[in-house]
C-alpha cells in the first residue's frame, strides 16, 4: 500500500493505493484560512499537522489492514506558501499562502532589480510566489527575517515532521521564483536578490525518487512498518497530473478546487511570462509543464452559497440546472476575482463583480453567472497557453468542482475542447502523491501512471458557441473597465 497526503488550503486529504492502482481507503480533515488584513491569507503550519493526525486516525480506523501494509508515503501540497523556521526548526510566523496579495510592491522591486528573473524562473514576479513574500518579511518584519534559518513550502514542512529531513522537489520549488527551472536546481542569483543563501533552502530531489524515511518513532506511533520511504513528492497540480496519467506532452487537465488550474505537459522548458503563463517543472524527470492559474474557482461557488443563503453547492447547482435555456443568456455576468487574479492579468487588486442584475434576477441566475464566470476565466487562461504555442484538444476535469456534470458541460462549451472525467477525479493530488510514493519504492512509471478509465465525456455543443462568445467578449470588457478605474480600493491604499 502507498499513502498519499494532500496538503490543501481547505483540507488535508489522505488516500491509500494498492499495487493494482485501486484506492483502498480515504480520509480528510478540514483547514481554515486566516485573513487578518486586506490582501492577507495565512495558515498556522501546526494546523496542517493536527489535521494530518486527525485524518490518519480516521484512516487507521476505517482501513486497518490496508494501513498496516503501507510501504511508502507521497506528499502533494498547496504551492508557494512560505514557512519560516529558526535555527531550532521552530515556526517563526504563520505561513503566508499562495493566494496572499500583500507583496505587490516587492514584485515590482524584484522585477526591476533582476532583469533575468523571467528567463531563469520562467515566470513573472507575482504576489502569490514565495520570493516576494520573503522580500515583504525582510521589509516589514526584519527581526523575523534575520532569524530565518530555513524556508520550506507547506508539504515540505509536513515532510520535516515525518522524516526530520529538509527536502523539496523541482515541481514545487519552481513556484518559489528561486529555482532555475531549466536546470531544476536553485539559482544563487535569484536567492541573493532576496537576501537568502542556498543553505537556507531544502535539498532538491526528483518527485518520484526517495526523499527520506519515516521517523522510527512516528512509524511506531502510527502502527506502520519500519523503513517507510517518503517520496520527493510534488506541488498539488503536478501531483494531480500524475494522478490522472498526464505524463506525455499535450496531455493536461482542468482543475476546479479553491483555485482553478489549466495544466498541460511539455517535453521541454517553454516559458512565456509575458502572458502570465507559468512554466514549471513536472513531477517526472526531464519533463516540464505550462499552467494558467485563476485564484478563485470552486471557492467562488462556495462563497456565493453563503452570500445567497443556498443550503450548499449541490442545492445551488440543482437550482441552476432547472433554469430554462433562454434564461442563460439573460443571466448577469460575474467577474470571479474574489482574491485578485493571476493568468492572464497578474492583478492582485482585481475584485469580484456582478453586472446586469435586475428585479428578475434570482439566486439561480447568480449561481449560473458564477459557474460561467469561472469558465470564462479559464478561457482567458487557455488563450494565454495557446498564445504560448500550446495545443489542447482534450482536458481531464479534476478537483471538487469536477463532481458537477453541469459545470463540466459548460466548461466544454466555453473552452471549445472535450472535457473528460475519471472515476477518481476528485482524489486529485492525494492520488498522484500515492503514485509518486509507489515509484519511489521501485514502481515503473508506465505501470504506476496508467491513465484512469474515462467515466464520461462532454463535447462542445455547437449551438452554444455564438451566445457564449458574445458573453465572453462582454466579460473581458468588464474587466478592462475595472482595471482602468483611477483609484485603488482604500484598504489597498492603506497598505
Amino acid at each position: 500500500m502507498y499513502l498519499g497526503i494532500d496538503v490543501g488550503t481547505s483540507e488535508i486529504k489522505l488516500l491509500l493505493l494498492d499495487t493494482e492502482g485501486r484506492a483502498c481507503g480515504r480520509a480528510s480533515a478540514p483547514l481554515t484560512v486566516q485573513r487578518p488584513q486586506a490582501l492577507w491569507s495565512e495558515q498556522a503550519p501546526a494546523s496542517w499537522w493536527a489535521a494530518t493526525e486527525q485524518a490518519v486516525a480516521q484512516l487507521r480506523a476505517s482501513a486497518p489492514q490496508a494501513w498496516a501494509q503501507v510501504r511508502g508515503i507521497g506528499l502533494s501540497g498547496q504551492m508557494h506558501g512560505a514557512v519560516l523556521l529558526d535555527g531550532e526548526d521552530r515556526v517563526l510566523r504563520p505561513a503566508i499562502l499562495w493566494n496572499d496579495g500583500r507583496s505587490f510592491a516587492e514584485c515590482d522591486w524584484l522585477t526591476r532589480e533582476v532583469p533575468a528573473l523571467a528567463d531563469i524562473a520562467g515566470n513573472l514576479a507575482m504576489p502569490g510566489f514565495t520570493a516576494p513574500k520573503l522580500l515583504w518579511v525582510r521589509r516589514h518584519e526584519p527581526g523575523i527575517f534575520e532569524r530565518t534559518a530555513t524556508v520550506l513550502l507547506p508539504k515540505d514542512y509536513l515532510r520535516l515532521l515525518l522524516t526530520g529531513d529538509k527536502v523539496t522537489d523541482p515541481s514545487d520549488a519552481a513556484g518559489t521564483l528561486w529555482l532555475d527551472v531549466a536546470a531544476r536546481d536553485w539559482s544563487d542569483t535569484l536567492l541573493a536578490a532576496c537576501g537568502l543563501r542556498r543553505d537556507q533552502m531544502p535539498r532538491v530531489v526528483e518527485s518520484n525518487q526517495a526523499g527520506g524515511r519515516l521517523r522510527p518513532a512516528l512509524a511506531e506511533a502510527w502502527g506502520l512498518p519500519a523503513d517507510v520511504v517518503v517520496a520527493g513528492s510534488a506541488g498539488d497540480n503536478a501531483a494531480s497530473a500524475i494522478g490522472i496519467g498526464a505524463t506525455r506532452p499535450g496531455q493536461g487537465f482542468l482543475s476546479m478546487g479553491t483555485s482553478g488550474v489549466l495544466f498541460v505537459v511539455n517535453d521541454r522548458y517553454r516559458p512565456n511570462p509575458a502572458s502570465a503563463v507559468h512554466a514549471f517543472c513536472h513531477a517526472l524527470p526531464g519533463r516540464w509543464h505550462q499552467m494558467s492559474v485563476m485564484l478563485s474557482a470552486a471557492s467562488a461557488l462556495r462563497w456565493f452559497c453563503g452570500f445567497s443563503g443556498a443550503a450548499d453547492e449541490a442545492a445551488l447547482l440543482a437550482e441552476v440546472a432547472a433554469l430554462p435555456a433562454p434564461d442563460l443568456d439573460r443571466a448577469p455576468l460575474f467577474l470571479p476575482y474574489l482574491a485578485g487574479e493571476r493568468t492572464p492579468h497578474n492583478d492582485p487588486f482585481a475584485t469580484g463583480v456582478f453586472h446586469g442584475l435586475s428585479h428578475d434576477s434570482t439566486r439561480a441566475h447568480g449561481g449560473y453567472a458564477v459557474l460561467e464566470g469561472v469558465a470564462f476565466g479559464m478561457a482567458d487562461g487557455l488563450a494565454a497557453l495557446q498564445a504560448a504555442g500550446t495545443s489542447v484538444h482534450e482536458l481531464s476535469f479534476v478537483g471538487g468542482g469536477s463532481r458537477s456534470a453541469y459545470w463540466a458541460q459548460l466548461m466544454a462549451d466555453v473552452l471549445g475542447v472535450d472535457i473528460v472525467r475519471h472515476a477518481d477525479a476528485d482524489a486529485g493530488g492525494a492520488l498522484g502523491a500515492a503514485r509518486l510514493a509507489w515509484m519511489a519504492d521501485g514502481g515503473e512509471e508506465a505501470i504506476v501512471c496508467e491513465r484512469p478509465a474515462v467515466s464520461d465525456r462532454f463535447s462542445p455543443r455547437p449551438e452554444r458557441a455564438a451566445p457564449l462568445a458574445a458573453r465572453l467578449a462582454r466579460f473581458r470588457a468588464l474587466y478592462r473597465q475595472q482595471r482602468d478605474l483611477p483609484a485603488l480600493p482604500p484598504s489597498a491604499q492603506d497598505l
